[in-house]
């Protein structure tokens, strides 16, 4: 069977969480509280999507106790606000609220301009993105299975997976890079320096941890650390959404894993493409270097 995907302004969303409705009661009628937290990526950007920050984000929040993260699953503890069921956990979370979604910036909730609400906001290289959404999308029942890397690779160059086109993302969200509420980091700089990088996060969001509770936040939120815990790595999800006997949802964690997947004509192609999407941005990522 075919997967049947949500359609909101012209970008296609996974069935089983979205619908029209939730997604137009996010773009539309979602009201943002001035203390709210969002940590939003484009799909895959670390660790299979947002699991790493959503970590590192609760740790921070508990200063640096695991106690939450360990027994309260990470869709709880960051609801997916723009999803059914996240919609309504998210109206009953206490503030301030940490939320999270895959939204690009043009239907993200209207109510965020007039409020002084946080955005981090975490890339990747894209071709490390394409590789880990494609062996994703071949275990999540709610994405069509790819017929093979190569149309896979095709189809995330035009911009026709789930949650659209990974350039207008980037794109979109980096109009606001300048701004004092938005934080950009890449998977690349977390992967590279996590405590330094957990330092600015706690410096951005106002978060006075000392030395020890950073310590524990880097301690639990390491690969290790996090495939060990069932509330972050998706064991608990039923096989009838998440088949895990087709791999693991923390799979590697690693930098540059596309090397091993891309033809060499394929990283010609996508080079090229990327040149000419990313041109005028006037910023250099990690990947770039």
């Amino acid at each position: 069977m075919p997967v049947q995907y949500v359609t909101y302004k012209g970008i296609k969303f996974p069935p089983a969480y979205n619908s029209k409705h939730s997604l137009s009661f996010a773009h539309n009628e979602f009201l943002v509280r001035d203390d709210d937290v969002f940590n939003v990526t484009y799909p895959k950007s670390g660790m299979r999507g947002t699991v790493w920050m959503t970590e590192i984000l609760s740790l921070i929040h508990s200063h640096g106790c695991p106690s939450w993260s360990q027994g309260v699953l990470n869709s709880d503890r960051m609801p997916w606000f723009s999803t059914r069921l996240g919609l309504e956990s998210a109206f009953n979370y206490p503030s301030p609220r940490l939320l999270t979604c895959h939204l690009p910036r043009h239907i993200f909730p209207k109510s965020f301009s007039h409020s002084s609400a946080r955005v981090i906001y975490t890339l990747r290289d894209p071709r490390d993105v394409v590789v880990s959404y494609y062996y994703f999308s071949k275990m999540c029942n709610s994405y069509e299975d790819p017929t093979s890397f190569e149309q896979f690779l095709e189809d995330f160059l035009s911009g026709e997976l789930p949650h659209g086109s990974w350039f207008e993302h980037v794109r979109g969200w980096m109009e606001m890079k300048d701004m004092e509420n938005f934080f950009f980091i890449t998977y690349e700089e977390l992967k590279q320096d996590l405590c330094g990088s957990v330092r600015r996060l706690c410096q951005f969001l106002g978060q006075d941890l000392d030395d020890k509770a950073i310590s524990s936040v880097v301690q639990n939120a390491s690969f290790t650390a996090m495939r060990e815990n069932p509330m972050c790595s998706s064991v608990l999800l039923p096989a009838d959404i998440m088949d895990q006997t087709k791999g693991q949802f923390l799979r590697k964690g690693i930098c540059g894993d596309w090397k091993n997947h891309f033809t060499v004509a394929q990283s010609e192609t996508f080079n090229r493409i990327y040149q000419e999407r990313m041109q005028g941005l006037n910023m250099t990522f990690p990947w770039e270097r």
